[in-house]
């Protein structure tokens, strides 16, 4: 029998929400810009909840069997809140208990954007049948997630896997999040962009990373830089992640990940410079398949699939509303 869940997605340029079914295909969807409904908490819990509703009108909210929750983190899943980098106005917020009185006697769910993506990749796409890999994300931030054992693995905190803010670089580039040397502060989109405007490069345009990625491709020799010097830190980071938790694939997904053989390249080479230890040197890399879907899939994944991707509590909070 078919059962459906409600997937929420809160990232920094969007929030969307999608009704997924237990085979992993999105049955409806909505979506908004994040900056549309975050004004004060009360206006951000009511624009989640009408999102949520909105996603889930072909069934009603009666006829779903969860809600699971992704969002840009750190988490803090005692209380139910996030702590993006990149969303100062989410920083706080009780996301899950308001969500959860939607769903009365069902669970609602709390993971981070990374975790989400691994499990969505590892259920329905890249990473079918890997038991232990890493996915990343690589868009507005740099993001992670881990499947160990053929599990979500969210460590102590929820938040194992983040590897965007794990720092790669001694002394390095200052980042959002206050340290210096993460793999965010050089491969993130926005890291590119101010990179490249630092150092010559004068778009024509809007001057963000579609534009640098253009420019790249056209031969701009700062453009092309700039993806080589994000994908030789991702390789870097990448080898440490693999060396730590002895992973066999990685899973490659976001928004800069979408300028393909421009970050790839220089990503798989510096992967190789790095990863020489004989059980490294197998590591399979390849491009994440659900493209922007898989933080709804990997969300609709903590419902539909609890035993792989939400029997651990500190992977991801749960609540049932009574």
């Amino acid at each position: 029998m078919t059962s459906v869940a409600v997937a929420l997605d809160i990232g920094a340029t969007k929030i969307a929400a999608a009704l997924v079914d237990n085979q992993g295909a999105i049955v409806s969807s909505e979506r908004v810009p994040t900056r549309a409904i975050t004004g004060t908490p009360e206006a951000l819990t009511d624009g989640l909840r009408a999102l949520v509703t909105a996603a889930a009108a072909p069934v009603g909210l009666d006829g779903v069997a969860g809600i699971g929750v992704s969002s840009a983190g750190p988490v803090d899943l005692v209380a139910g809140m996030v702590s993006p980098v990149n969303i100062p106005e989410l920083r706080g917020v009780e996301l899950l208990k308001p969500l959860a009185t939607l769903v009365p006697g069902r669970p609602a769910r709390l993971t981070g954007d990374g975790l989400a993506v691994a499990a969505g990749e590892h259920w329905a796409g890249s990473g079918q049948g890997c038991a232990d890999l890493l996915a990343i994300v690589v868009s507005t931030g740099v993001g992670g997630g881990l499947i160990l054992g053929g599990r979500l693995h969210g460590g102590a905190s929820g938040n194992a896997g983040h590897v965007g803010h794990a720092p790669v670089v001694v002394d390095g580039e200052l980042c959002p999040c206050g340290s210096r040397g993460c793999p965010e502060a050089y491969a993130s989109g926005p890291s590119m962009v101010r990179w490249a405007l630092r150092n010559g490069w004068r778009p024509e345009g809007a001057g963000d990373g579609i534009e640098l990625a253009a420019a790249a491709r056209s031969g701009d020799p700062c453009a092309a830089e700039a993806f080589a010097r994000g994908g030789r830190v991702l390789g870097a980071m990448v080898a440490a992640a693999a060396a730590t938790c002895d992973i066999s694939r990685v899973v490659v997904g976001g928004g800069v990940a979408q300028a393909g053989e421009l970050l790839m390249e220089p990503l798989r080479r510096s992967l190789t410079d790095h990863a020489v230890l004989p059980f490294l040197t197998g590591i399979d890399l390849t491009t994440a398949r659900l493209g922007p879907d898989a933080c709804l899939i990997g969300a609709a994944a903590l419902i539909h699939h609890q035993t792989r991707y939400a029997r651990n509590e500190r992977v991801a909070a749960t609540l049932v509303a009574g």
